[in-house]
């Protein structure tokens, strides 16, 4: 029986061990997408304990605990109840969390950041809370900023709106002791969800950062345009669009503006309305993005905020959501065709909450690669509901099958945690050992020169290619 975590863990055999530990380990972070807050890496914020910098804003562990039986006040926060008494309450869910990765991050995290080996159970929850929050007392060495440092990263890819002044970007840029590229992605999401009760105050919100009235639909183009300048000029490569459901319906930019008209007058948009504005302004923004040379994130198939009644207590964010079910290649192809008709298809990486979609993907992306760009279209790594390790080998071997693995830019945190970088140790020894096994059943060359080689490009060199920070 292998001991729990030791370190060879997930590495089943010595090809794997050998290209984990004197190739992929060592190479820096790259994470390209996740929702950190540019403000606590600017204040470099410490922590009084560890729920703090553990449990708030993790989704992912609310719900474990909630299916655990946990009362809400002791998932999210209630009246009367302690920072312990919520860390207590994970203590005692992490144990029926095994065969999740939950399980395996908890306790890397442990290890990799406080030194705590000790397993997190009830009985051993009151040891673990008094050795992480003497090491959080300590503060040097154990706040925010350290923590990226510790974990070896290069850049950070924070998720912005167009609307977003990105005042922390431009004074961490002026910092003169933290090297590590803290970057803006634009996420216009706002821009397209014309129908929705949030676009009008949007507009408001990007009229008061631009100073001027965006009274028609060309100028929220030009607006769009204007802050994708200034987003570039802030060290901005990246853009990111959460299409929960993906469209596509021809439209002329005159029935884009009629839409957008209505929708300033408060008037209702129609279903067939709603997907011509969404299209033109989507082709509008591919456009932009070629332009200036930035990658394209596309993440389709969520179900937000499934549960109303939370949702009215809780907000968005909170451990509502599902994988969606809608039909990706039937809108996404065309949208591509679009671009791409017009020598305009930016760099794009391509992601869909339904593991079923990884073939449909995959072979989409084919047809529009070129343009002596290595891996122009990626298939992007497993996300959220799939960063498992059965997700993480699904996705890598869909793309080995159908497209080129050795041009992969690699895995990202998508996550709120500064603590979530174990995931990258997570995801390179579940990479190295899939190139082991095949080693070692001769599928692949046991030439470590080369499969090493592989394993670092994916683990750093390509994002740094492909994304030219």
């Amino acid at each position: 029986m292998k001991p729990f975590l030791d370190e060879n863990f997930l590495l089943d055999n010595e090809t794997a061990q050998r290209l984990y530990h004197d190739y992929a380990a060592k190479q820096p972070i790259i994470d390209y997408h996740c929702h950190l807050s540019q403000a606590d890496i600017l204040a470099n914020r410490s922590y009084d304990n560890l729920t703090q910098v553990w449990l708030y804003g993790d989704h992912y562990k609310w719900r474990a605990m909630r299916a655990n039986g946990v009362e809400e006040k002791y998932v999210t926060g209630g009246e009367g109840v302690s920072d312990y008494d919520r860390f207590l309450a994970w203590a005692k869910t992490v144990p029926a969390t095994i065969g999740n990765p939950l399980y395996h991050w908890s306790h890397l995290e442990l290890r990799r950041y406080f030194g705590i080996e000790e397993l997190l159970n009830e009985k051993n929850a009151p040891i673990i809370w008094e050795k992480a929050n003497a090491k959080l007392r300590q503060v040097e060495g154990f706040r925010v900023r350290d923590f990226i440092l510790r974990s070896g990263v290069e850049v950070i890819c924070t998720t912005d709106d167009p609307a977003d002044t990105l005042e922390d970007h431009l004074k961490l840029r002026e910092l003169p002791d933290f090297d590590v590229k803290v970057l803006p992605s634009y996420r216009p999401d706002k821009a397209l969800e014309v129908a929705r009760a949030t676009f009008l105050p949007w507009i408001e919100r990007l009229e008061a950062v631009i100073a001027a009235k965006v009274s028609t639909y060309d100028e929220l183009l030009d607006a769009l345009e204007a802050r994708a300048q200034f987003f570039h000029e802030a060290g901005c490569r990246v853009s990111d669009h959460a299409l929960d459901v993906v469209v596509f319906a021809e439209a002329t930019k005159e029935e884009a503006a009629a839409v957008y008209a209505k929708a300033l007058a408060g008037a209702a948009i129609s279903a067939e309305e709603e997907r011509k504005y969404k299209t033109y302004t989507m082709l509008f923004l591919g456009r932009l993005y070629s332009r200036l040379g930035w990658s394209m994130q596309l993440h389709m198939n969520a179900s937000r905020n499934n549960n109303s009644r939370m949702f009215g207590k809780l907000g968005p964010d909170t451990g509502y959501d599902s994988i969606g079910d809608s039909n990706v290649g039937a809108a996404l192809v065309p949208l591509l065709d679009g671009l791409e008709r017009e020598d305009a298809l930016p760099r794009t990486i391509v992601y869909s909450l339904n593991p079923t979609h990884l073939y449909v993907l995959g072979s989409a992306i084919g047809s529009f690669q070129g343009g002596g760009i290595p891996g122009k279209m990626q298939l992007g790594s497993a996300w959220w509901f799939n960063d498992t390790k059965d997700g993480m080998l699904e996705q890598l071997r869909a793309l080995a099958n159908l497209g080129v693995l050795g041009r992969f830019v690699g895995m990202l945190t998508d996550s709120r945690s500064f603590l979530s970088y174990t995931r990258h140790e997570y995801f390179r020894r579940i990479l190295c050992n899939l190139l082991g096994v095949w080693a070692e059943n001769g599928e692949a060359p046991a030439d470590l020169e080369l499969l090493g080689g592989l394993a670092e490009d994916i683990s750093y060199r390509n994002a740094k290619e492909y994304f030219s920070f």
